[in-house]
């Protein structure tokens, strides 16, 4: 399942708030909450909680709290309560939202934390301190016009294994049996069959926490070119496209509206030839397309991806 919006399930259209309701599976890694809605011009505050138990008294406890403030400073404070206690306030300033502006809230649950994308950029993470396990109620209080809520319940990030869908791993005993099996890096590959119209590759990863830069390389075997250089540089957020032909760098592409990629963020590339050109989408959202200067596509068929990320999962089709 790639990351999309589109295939929610579930889905409640114009619930009252406040609202509190029942979520109908379990959140498992890879699970995510879709809001979609407005803020009114005289919103002071408003929360998604994700809840274990609706009880008011004693309150139920909050696994992920999630407020955004329009008071004093314009901020969204993250919290856990636990046994009616809440505990220490993460506070992200960087607002995404607008009074008298439509939002779209992705929640997407991870198996050490918390990633919310808001308008299909990247906002925060927030670390588990309940196991997500636990949730089984969605509730939203305060200020805000809520259109729809959707779920789409995912075991994608379960498996264990590290699937290489569609390409043959020049380096095989590189994959780690770890509980989420991660390919060690520099990862090589060969497509199954060459790049081409139609063809597209998913990459799935998280970035360091830590990173400066990453790449992932499209590369013609026999030559050594590099037709598709993909490479996102966090240090001063680049996201840098190039080609490596007749032993030689090409000139750099840099624009780009919104750099999409946010230290231990866990992402989804997704790279799609096209005739003229490849497209680039990072979490569902279209990043940049890149004109072919390798015009013999069909040689392609080598990938390599290096750099300061953790590699989950690599398919092509």
């Amino acid at each position: 399942m790639m990351l999309s919006l589109n295939n929610l399930q579930n889905i409640i259209y114009n619930p009252v708030i406040p609202y509190v309701g029942t979520i109908s599976e379990q959140l498992k890694p890879g699970s995510l909450i879709v809001i979609r809605g407005h803020v009114p011009s005289d919103v002071d505050r408003f929360q998604v909680d994700l809840q274990h138990g609706s009880s008011l008294k004693p309150r139920a406890d909050v696994v992920f709290h999630f407020n955004p403030r329009f008071k004093r400073t314009n901020c969204i404070v993250c919290n856990t309560l636990t046994n009616e206690k809440w505990g220490w306030e993460e506070i992200t300033y960087d607002m995404p939202f607008q009074k008298e502006k439509s939002f779209e809230i992705v929640i997407m649950v991870l198996k050490n934390k918390f990633q919310v994308a808001v308008n299909g950029k990247h906002t925060l993470l927030y670390a588990h301190r309940i196991d997500p396990e636990k949730i089984d109620t969605l509730g939203i209080y305060g200020k805000v016009n809520i259109h729809s809520i959707g779920f789409s319940f995912s075991s994608d990030l379960q498996s264990t294994e590290t699937s290489t869908l569609g390409l043959a791993e020049i380096s095989r005993e590189n994959v780690q049996k770890s509980g989420m099996s991660q390919m060690s890096l520099p990862f090589e590959a060969r497509l199954n069959s060459p790049m081409g119209p139609g063809r597209t590759i998913v990459i799935k990863g998280e970035v360091h926490t830590n990173a400066k830069s990453f790449n992932v390389d499209l590369v013609a075997g026999k030559s050594k070119d590099i037709a598709l250089h993909l490479n996102p540089r966090l240090n001063i957020k680049a996201f840098v496209r190039n080609s490596f032909l007749h032993d030689a760098w090409g000139e750099e592409e840099r624009n780009i509206t919104c750099f999409p990629f946010s230290p231990g963020m866990y992402f989804e590339m997704i790279v799609y030839c096209d005739v003229r050109e490849f497209k680039v989408a990072v979490n569902g959202v279209h990043s940049l397309e890149y004109k072919h200067r390798f015009k013999e596509l069909g040689n392609v068929d080598t990938l390599v991806v290096d750099g300061d990320i953790h590699l989950l999962d690599v398919r092509s089709w």
